[in-house]
């Protein structure tokens, strides 16, 4: 896949900051704002995010912005760029009362209405008009701003209770969509929705509507459509106002927030289209394994944007307000989370928000400046971290390199996550299961579309990647002739892009590749699991989740079942083809047994080692610079090597043995910098 983006210079300094909204404040307070923020470090904020009622009085209206014109000459006189939003991500009451038409309809036909924020319908020409409009009059106003150093446009796309329309004006974008989709072939629609079940063969496309809620299992193929059809129509709102960004300002770069492992839109479309791709990220204080999450959403935020470094728009400085029990950031977090970050690639790193604000729905989220004020531990810590990242330019604009890559794809995660399989598999977990042991032993990993040239990597893992396309089965294969190590999943390779199961065996396109035939799925009940004997096996191996009834066909057993009806059925299994491997897991096994296998499949693959850590001590390399962080709440002794290496965070000479605290961190400079 190809990413398309500005190209601009290389950066000299980590950004610091976070979303201002002053609109929310008396003019009183502005300058004590940005005061504070030359006091922290800041030099970036975005600015106007929510701001749209409060910059144009009704439609077609000139904006009415002389506040926002003096925020952003303050902002440039104490030399904090601005990452300027084009406000369109909450349309204000004088939109929706002149167009009622605009609010988005739920499957079950109910009219979301006008109260919280991302209140349209993707497809409204009313809404869209509205914001190329206000997209156009910004660029007008501040394209040639100091301040200005970024365009945001809009604000996580999808997000929200409704995550699609299924209005009329919904439906007849839909039918056109189809038309492109399908050349005007009613016919071929036919064919790729499989209408002759269940008596549901259209005769033209006035006849296809969108998969509202039905009196039983909707087709999964118009479902699968719908999805890209709606990924696709929130992707045109961005190119719509983007295009004008670019029109008026082609020098400054155009992004939007995404957010991670989120189903509903396709990173790898969108962060084709982004100029810079950014990410805003939420892991959750009270789970101890948050920061491998957190990790992992950094890696595959870096991997969107073919490897270039990407911004963290979005994270708490303390807690959030949306979770049932919204639990703080523990001493040390904040800056170990951010430190993360920056280690795995963000030239930036932001927060929700600038100042914690008094009312409204999110006035329990955290901000820099929290409702306590400046005599508080998180101001504390704010200001820490910014003088901090200060001393981390030396990494800025520097690559991460990744011997691993994860597949992933969109599309087949939408037709995973659809009704009528053998089971519920929640992918988002099962990406976490084989990150995990991945990120223990210190293996940086990248994420990889299926049908992307895989040749820079030593191991490619295909978790339940249950539709490929042809393109992407042959990629694999050749990947692996060509001396690749692969490790596929259970429920990989079952359908075409049409949802359609390839026959003749499971996994149809990769059979001679793995060495087997998959002949019964045998989904596991979700407490019972199975023994695992064989060499890889480890005290108590045992599989969950799944197993399946398998006919070899030149494969090594590695695991197999050692009791009950499937005993002596393959769990894992390896096969030599060309001059690579193909590994095969076809359960979900414990986490040291999984470990045993990754182990295993990395060292065939010649992937780097790198040395042992402590557990909970976080180590990753960028531009030839270690970082090491530790996320326990002990402290941990971490061997830094023998030759001296500076820290760039306190500026001293280390080597041999050093004592992290709980949230420390050290960042060892490259050996040969100075």
């Amino acid at each position: 896949m190809t990413i398309k983006r500005h190209e601009t210079p290389k950066p000299t300094r980590i950004r610091f900051g976070g979303d201002y909204n002053p609109e929310q404040w008396a003019e009183e307070l502005w300058a004590e704002d940005v005061a504070l923020m030359s006091e922290a470090g800041v030099n970036l904020v975005t600015v106007g995010v929510f701001a749209w009622a409060e910059l144009q009085a009704g439609p077609g209206r000139e904006l009415s912005a002389e506040w926002l014109d003096r925020v952003m000459d303050l902002l440039a006189e104490a030399g904090v760029g601005v990452d300027l939003a084009t406000a369109t991500a909450s349309p204000p009451p004088w939109l929706v009362h002149a167009h009622p038409e605009i609010l988005p309809v739920t499957t079950t036909g109910v009219t979301m209405s006008l109260g919280g924020r991302q209140h349209y319908c993707p497809s409204s020409p009313s809404y869209r008009d509205a914001a190329v409009d206000l997209a156009g009059r910004m660029a007008a106003r501040y394209g040639g701003h100091p301040a200005l150093e970024l365009w945001h446009v809009g604000n996580e796309y999808g997000g929200g209770r409704v995550h699609a329309c299924y209005c009329e004006v919904s439906a007849a974008a839909f039918r056109k969509w189809l038309r492109g989709r399908y050349n005007d072939d009613i016919d071929e629609l036919n064919r790729a929705w499989g209408t002759a079940f269940w008596s549901q063969r259209y005769r033209h496309f006035e006849e296809v509507g969108p998969p509202r809620i039905a009196p039983t299992i909707s087709n999964p193929t118009q479902q699968l459509d719908f999805a890209r059809f709606s990924d696709h129509e929130l992707r045109a709102c961005y190119l719509a106002e983007r295009e004008v960004l670019r029109t008026a300002t082609p020098k400054v770069p155009v992004t939007t927030n995404l957010m991670g492992l989120f189903q509903p839109t396709d990173g790898w479309a969108w962060a084709a289209e982004m100029d810079l791709v950014s990410v805003d990220r939420y892991p959750d204080p009270a789970d101890p394994d948050s920061h491998v999450q957190a990790a992992l959403v950094a890696d595959l935020t870096r991997s969107l944007g073919a490897g270039r470094p990407w911004y963290l728009m979005e994270q708490a400085p303390g807690a959030v307000n949306w979770r049932p029990i919204n639990v703080p950031k523990n001493r040390g977090q904040f800056r170990a989370w951010s430190l993360q970050a920056v280690a795995r690639g963000a030239d930036a790193v932001l927060q929700f928000q600038w100042r914690a604000s008094a009312a409204g729905a999110e006035k329990f989220h955290s901000g820099m400046v929290p409702h306590s004020g400046v005599d508080s531990r998180q101001w504390r810590e704010v200001v820490a971290l910014g003088a901090e990242l200060q001393n981390l330019a030396p990494l800025a604009g520097t690559p991460v390199t990744a011997h691993v890559a994860l597949l992933l794809d969109w599309e087949s995660w939408w037709a995973l996550g659809l009704d009528s399989r053998p089971a519920q598999l929640r992918l988002p977990e099962l990406l976490i299961e084989f990150y995990q042991p991945l990120f223990d032993s210190g293996t940086t990993v990248d994420f990889a579309h299926p049908e992307s040239d895989l040749s820079d990597y030593r191991l490619v893992i295909a978790p339940a990647l249950y539709m490929v396309s042809d393109r992407a089965a042959a990629n694999l294969v050749d990947y692996v002739a060509s001396g690749g190590t692969a490790l596929v999943t259970y429920f990989s390779g079952i359908v075409d892009p049409d949802d359609h199961v390839r026959l003749g065996g499971y996994p149809a396109p990769w059979r001679e590749l793995l060495g087997l035939d998959v002949e019964e799925f045998s989904p596991l009940p979700q407490t019972e699991t199975v023994p695992l004997c064989g060499p890889l096996a480890q005290p108590g191996s045992a599989g969950r989740r799944w197993s399946e009834l398998i006919r070899l066909r030149g494969a090594s057993v590695l695991l197999e079942i050692a009791s009950g009806p499937l005993a002596g059925q393959p769990a894992a299994t390896v096969h030599r083809y060309g001059r690579g491997a193909a590994y095969y897991l076809a359960t979900s096994p414990d986490a040291p047994t999984l470990s045993a296998l990754i182990a295993e499949s990395t060292s065939q693959a010649g992937v780097p080692t790198t040395p042992a850590r402590p557990v909970g001590v976080e180590a990753v390399e960028r531009g030839g610079h270690l970082v090491l962080i530790n996320h326990t709440d002990a402290p941990v002794d971490t061997d830094v090597g023998i030759e001296p290496r500076r820290d760039l965070l306190s500026g001293s000479l280390l080597s041999q043995s050093v004592i992290l605290p709980p949230g420390g961190a050290l960042v060892l400079a490259s050996p040969d910098f100075l």
